[in-house]
């Protein structure tokens, strides 16, 4: 069932035919400006408003509510239609108030130390489904006013491709959050992001790296078979080319793993190469994958290892580790399945 945020504003003007002019304004400012659900939006009348509602129910039901960091962190378990769920947090910072936003129930990546990817792959979300997460936080943020949207949360955002480029297209025009305040991350699907930097579109890449040696990173993020670091670097490359944007890449800091000294050489001279930032992340800990994050005083040396070799680099300040909504840890999926690598086009 179509949720109301899939509508642009032209489309809306078909769902109130036959009112006066002015209810296309009250219902796209309710919606949009003021963020409501569509029963809130009493500048419209309550015969309209119920019509609307039984044509566009919520997609997103919620079933747990979580906080953590002394509510500074709020994580919601949404069911779908179908009976599966997504995860989407809310973070307050001092300077800020982001949402991590999911844009897949579940992921079929299969990163080994995701609980997401761990968990399998589920399905698709729709447009709705993704800016009903966004706008549910923006009520939720009240009265402090929401800044930021990542693509962080279930799911590889660009195997979902359609739906992202347009959430990031309305939250930008129609919410008018700024290229800075948004953000979509990636395993690396090498073609896509190509595609991406073609789309003239206001955000920040940031590509989940985690190792600069292909053997390593076999093992962690299992795409780089089909895609491996030689063929990332071309699309980031690309990237860098056709947006003039730096990005990103996030590396969870893993014990013995990718946490040595060769690691800090090879991911400098990955970094250098291409002048991207490096956000450290210290792993999380999940179920299904036992090795444990490096040591505070590891990460630390670490930073400091790449910034001696000329690497922008700092550390992640994880929050919702307690309630599970910490970077890796979003895993409440129902009714998954591992299968092959789903893409939705345009």
């Amino acid at each position: 069932m179509a949720s109301i945020y899939e509508y642009s504003k032209e489309e809306l003007a078909t769902l109130v035919e036959g009112e006066p002019g002015y209810r296309l304004d009250q219902l796209w400012h309710g919606l949009w400006t003021d963020a409501l659900d569509l029963e809130d939006v009493t500048t419209i009348p309550k015969t309209l408003r119920a019509r609307l509602r039984a044509q566009f129910p919520p997609s997103l039901e919620v079933a747990n509510d979580v906080a953590s960091d002394h509510g500074a962190t709020r994580k919601w378990v949404f069911r779908l239609e179908n009976d599966s769920t997504i995860e989407t947090v809310l973070m307050h910072y001092d300077d800020r108030v982001t949402v991590c936003v999911s844009s897949q129930a579940g992921c079929a990546m299969g990163c080994t130390f995701c609980a997401t990817g761990q968990a399998g792959f589920s399905g698709q979300l729709s447009v709705g489904q993704v800016i009903e997460q966004v706008m549910f936080a923006v009520r939720a943020a009240a009265p402090a006013r929401l800044s930021n949207v990542v693509f962080m949360g279930m799911g590889e955002p660009l195997a979902n491709y359609a739906t992202t480029v347009s959430v990031v297209r309305r939250l930008h025009d129609y919410l008018g959050l700024s290229a800075r305040h948004l953000t979509v991350s990636t395993v690396g699907v090498a073609p896509a992001i190509e595609r991406l930097a073609k789309e003239g579109l206001p955000l920040t890449l940031a590509v989940s790296l985690h190792a600069a040696n292909n053997e390593t990173r076999d093992e962690l993020v299992p795409l780089n078979r089909r895609y491996p670091l030689e063929r990332l670097h071309e699309a980031c490359t690309t990237w860098i080319d056709v947006t003039g944007r730096r990005l990103s890449f996030e590396w969870a800091l893993i014990d013995g793993v990718n946490d040595t000294d060769q690691a800090i050489d090879e991911l400098s001279a990955y970094a250098n190469s291409l002048d991207a930032h490096v956000n450290l992340i210290p792993l999380n800990p999940t179920p299904g994958y036992l090795v444990r994050g490096s040591s505070a005083k590891r990460v630390t040396e670490f930073r400091d290892g790449l910034v001696r070799q000329g690497v922008n680099a700092t550390v992640r300040n994880t929050r919702g580790r307690s309630i599970a909504a910490a970077c890796g840890q979003l895993a409440t999926v129902t009714n998954a399945k591992r299968r092959s690598i789903p893409v939705r086009s345009a």
